[in-house]
């Protein structure tokens, strides 16, 4: 009897692993289904747009009004950024596809800035139709190439997992038709780089390589490390802690540095090999109940930069959110924002403590720059604002325009009735070079269920 219930009771089991292992199976199934069909779609839409975007440019090279030339070039830019936005959802992160995506930027670049110019003042020169051109010419040898590889996933039903997972397990170099395919689509692009190196028009939208390898100091060890990663945390007493060197493939040297204070709570922080500056912090604990008001935790924000020598610096930006302050600083030169030069800084408004540090952009950026004086006044530059704007505060600014180029601006702060504007006019030429909706206070929903 028992002997029977056991054989009954090891068949249910038997059954029931069975059944969890092709359930498991099942959903391993549609998952997969499910990326491979979102890896064809992401490819076949960038075959289309490479299409889109050799009939647009030649189009474009045939007209020569600012009507038709400006709307035109509009097309061609967001054709680039869609297709940019393909090559982003396809497995070629492990694989050299950069050649691709800077001509594609190059193109998108040159074309957003050709189109907001005035072209009736200022229309093409010879060139920029000859840079067009070669834009044309070498987008029509891409779009072939992308062709082909599109004719072979179809024909041999190729599926992109495969090219995923021999990626991930470094088995890009044996025969495989997507990856060979995408390879010479990148030497034909990498052609067209070559070519146009020297050429001052596409270089000026190469995109810039920031980095570390401006700071001065010391060259630190990890022990030091450990050291300032106490300090900027605030915590004294550490249970335990683990200090990691960057890898030999990263662009830049650092620590990385991990705090356990033995109850849960802790910090982690990255920090430059050279100088020991602080990269990034985070706190990680539970905040309590607010006691603080936002101002005076702007002032602890405040205090704990200029008591780590982060000096000529003010706070551009403030919000709350829940029971955390978030602060933006800038570098003040002269009388200058510069917002290219920037640290944000989270602060618990339970007891003021810096939970939160970023100092990415501001060490990047830090320079000394040579500000030349605004060819417009301020009221000149009030002149190009929109007239329902109400200006309450103004000033001069730095900022990094669309392009990634920094200009140099009048700030306007404003409202249009219930809302703030924050608009920045070139101060040499009027420009209206970006507009800013700052966020409103946040709604609180009460529970209604």
């Amino acid at each position: 009897m028992i002997r029977n219930i056991l054989i009954v009771v090891l068949a249910i089991g038997v059954a029931g692993t069975a059944y969890w292992g092709y359930q498991e199976h099942q959903e391993k199934n549609a998952i997969l289904i499910n990326a491979e069909n979102n890896y064809q779609r992401a490819f076949h839409d960038l075959a289309y747009q490479m299409d889109v975007l050799h009939e647009k440019i030649g189009s474009a090279l045939a007209m020569n009004s600012k009507k038709s030339l400006s709307p035109a070039l509009a097309d061609v830019w967001r054709i680039t950024s869609d297709a940019r936005g393909q090559v982003g959802q396809l497995p070629l992160t492990l694989m050299p596809f950069n050649k691709t995506e800077n001509f594609l930027t190059n193109i998108g670049n040159f074309s957003y800035k050709t189109a907001v110019r005035d072209l009736d003042k200022e229309p093409l020169s010879k060139n920029e139709y000859a840079l067009l051109k070669k834009m044309y010419s070498q987008s029509d040898d891409i779009r072939n190439e992308l062709r082909k590889v599109q004719h072979l996933v179809i024909k041999n039903n190729l599926r992109w997992m495969d090219v995923n997972l021999a990626l991930a397990s470094g088995k890009e170099n044996a025969d495989n038709t997507i990856i060979d395919g995408f390879k010479t689509v990148d030497k034909r692009a990498k052609g067209y780089d070559e070519e146009n190196l020297q050429d001052p028009t596409v270089v000026s939208f190469q995109k810039k390589q920031q980095n570390f390898d401006h700071l001065k100091g010391k060259t630190i060890t990890k022990e030091e490390a450990l050291t300032l990663a106490q300090k900027y945390s605030g915590i004294k007493t550490v249970n335990e802690s683990r200090v990691v060197e960057s890898g030999k493939g990263s662009p830049f040297h650092f620590y990385s540095v991990n705090l356990d204070v033995g109850n849960g709570d802790g910090a982690s922080l990255d920090i430059t090999k050279t100088g020991g500056y602080p990269i990034w912090l985070i706190n990680h604990r539970d905040i309590g109940s607010q006691k603080l008001s936002l101002n005076d935790a702007m002032g602890k924000a405040s205090n704990f930069l200029n008591d780590h020598g982060f000096k000529n610096l003010e706070a551009a930006d403030s919000m709350q959110y829940d029971t955390v302050g978030l602060f933006t600083y800038v570098t003040n030169q002269n009388g200058v924002k510069i917002y290219p030069e920037s640290i944000k800084v989270k602060v618990a408004l339970d007891n003021g403590q810096i939970i939160g540090f970023s100092a990415n952009d501001y060490l990047k950026g830090h320079k000394k720059r040579n500000i030349s004086k605004p060819k417009l006044s301020k009221d000149d530059a009030r002149g190009y604002l929109n007239k329902n704007l109400k200006v309450m505060e103004d000033g001069l600014a730095v900022i990094t325009n669309e392009l990634g180029e920094e200009v140099f601006c009048y700030e306007f702060i404003g409202t249009i009735d219930q809302d703030t504007y924050r608009i920045y006019i070139n101060a040499q030429d009027g420009t209206e070079e970006k507009v800013e909706k700052l966020k409103n206070a946040e709604p609180i929903y009460e529970e209604t269920i």
